[in-house]
């Protein structure tokens, strides 16, 4: 039979180990670092011209942000600061018209930098440029991708001092282990989108929901 005073020390010290294994939830299970918004879907707050030679026009329609057809290339960069690496960025993206890269994102890997291009090279290249002095089109990371004109497109990179990859849809299409590796940026006009930018070639693309975020210490060592 079980005492008042036992019941009373049962609930008591269930109450004591209950209230432990919340805390240690609370302890062990620490919120991923935030993500933060680039682009407002309003304005071009927080972006400028890379001052291409062919720059198109640039927009804000409906929430997204609109690089129009260019000769050659149309673009838009981040105006504020950049990481130099243990970051994702995450946005989706869409070809509007043309039959070139929709999509060529310019990103910062440590004291260089580097393009993902989507849809390049008439209109289904998918690479990283430039690996070792070779650009998207004759690398490790060269591959082609059927694109859709007009379907939206989730894209997220990771980068790392260890390692650069791409997801899209959340198939992960590039993953490079940059140890030993020359990363850099192709050469040309291209290069006018350092640190961070997005462009289109001879295309008009759009970008909506663009966002950032800084990797945590254990993020970072995967």
């Amino acid at each position: 039979m079980i005492t008042s005073s036992r019941r009373h020390f049962l609930q008591v010290t269930g109450f004591g180990i209950a209230s432990i294994s919340i805390g240690a939830a609370h302890v062990f299970a620490a919120p991923e670092p935030q993500w933060k918004s680039l682009f407002d879907g309003k304005t071009l707050d927080g972006w400028k011209a890379p001052n291409f030679s062919g720059q198109g026009t640039v927009e804000v329609e409906k929430g997204t942000l609109v690089l129009g057809v260019g000769s050659d290339i149309t673009g838009m960069n981040l105006a504020g600061e950049a990481p130099k690496t243990n970051y994702e960025v995450s946005f989706e993206a869409t070809r509007l018209e043309g039959t070139d890269f929709f999509c060529g994102l310019t990103l910062p890997y440590g004291d260089s930098n580097f393009t993902i291009v989507l849809g390049g090279w008439g209109g289904a290249l998918v690479g990283l440029s430039s690996i070792n002095g070779d650009d998207a089109s004759e690398n490790e990371t060269t591959k082609f991708i059927k694109f859709d004109t007009g379907r939206w497109y989730k894209i997220r990179a990771r980068v790392t001092p260890q390692k650069i990859e791409a997801w899209l849809d959340d198939e992960k299409i590039i993953s490079v282990d940059t140890d030993g590796k020359k990363i850099s940026m192709r050469p040309g006009e291209i290069e006018l989108s350092v640190p961070f930018g997005l462009a289109t070639f001879r295309t008009r693309g759009a970008f909506r929901e663009i966002k950032l975020r800084q990797l945590d210490a254990s993020e970072a060592a995967k």
